[in-house]
């Protein structure tokens, strides 16, 4: 008797033990994050899991359509917007947890050309004449209305005197990876992106750096959800503040602004 059952519960056992392996291998969490971070995030997502075993699943986009999405219920843990109006958007429908929401990284507004573009080293200065510099072409920029990186590109231009002559030439792309896609493959002269877009495109070049005071920082707030139930997110959160990510971050060109947690 003894001898049949001894068996069985070791059977048992094993397949109990088998059922729970796949649980484990499962945890993982959900991030939406601007386009722009695709590079970096992608990068610091690795490094996450190889330390933690979470796998991160990221969905990149517009942060306008991340905030968009998550209002209407997608299933995020962890959302990355690429400015703070979209954050202050969600927070305000209360989508997001307030004590876990910090301004996490920087970057610069840039004017792109093809890298093997006669456009030269351009001082961007008020006035600033980018309709002339387009020339018959069209201005690359994310969609001015809503996307990040198309409204600090508007609020540049206004700000440089160079808003109205460039508005009938604007090319607008639904995010501003889009954006750096129309320069690299030689669709518009021109385009304004990110610096660390151009940085990880070898078909275009920085022609211009927009200054500081032409538009409002470029700042990327980062925070979790207020639907996750996820505990995983919030080792997330951490790990982002860590000195680890901070060197992903920052060898993509992105400035971090709090002091690494670790």
């Amino acid at each position: 008797m003894f001898v049949r059952i001894i068996p069985r519960l070791f059977a048992i056992v094993g397949l109990m033990l088998a059922a729970a392996q796949p649980l484990a291998a499962q945890e993982a969490i959900t991030v939406f994050a601007a386009a722009s971070l695709k590079n970096a995030l992608d990068d610091a997502n690795a490094a996450f899991t190889k330390a933690t075993g979470v796998k991160v699943t990221a969905s990149y986009a517009a942060s306008s359509a991340l905030a968009k999405q998550i209002e209407q219920g997608a299933p995020a843990d962890v959302f990355i917007s690429a400015d703070l109006q979209w954050m202050d958007y969600v927070a305000q429908k209360t989508l997001i947890k307030p004590d876990t929401r910090v301004n996490l990284l920087g970057n610069k507004l840039v004017l792109i050309a093809a890298s093997d573009s006669k456009l030269g080293p351009i001082t961007i200065a008020k006035p600033f004449d980018i309709a002339k510099l387009a020339g018959d072409g069209r201005i690359a920029v994310a969609d001015v209305k809503a996307v990040p990186a198309g409204l600090y590109a508007k609020a540049a231009l206004e700000a440089l005197d160079g808003w109205k002559a460039a508005q009938p030439k604007l090319a607008m792309a639904e995010n501003v990876r889009a954006t750096l896609s129309f320069v690299a493959r030689g669709e518009t002269p021109i385009g304004i992106v990110y610096a660390t877009d151009a940085q990880v495109e070898p078909k275009v070049k920085i022609v211009g750096i927009f200054p500081d005071g032409s538009h409002p920082p470029v700042v990327y707030p980062v925070a979790a959800t207020s639907a996750t139930t996820n505990a995983a997110s919030l080792r997330y959160l951490d790990f982002l503040r860590t000195g680890t990510a901070k060197a992903i971050f920052e060898k993509y060109g992105f400035s971090f602004l709090i002091k690494p947690v670790s």
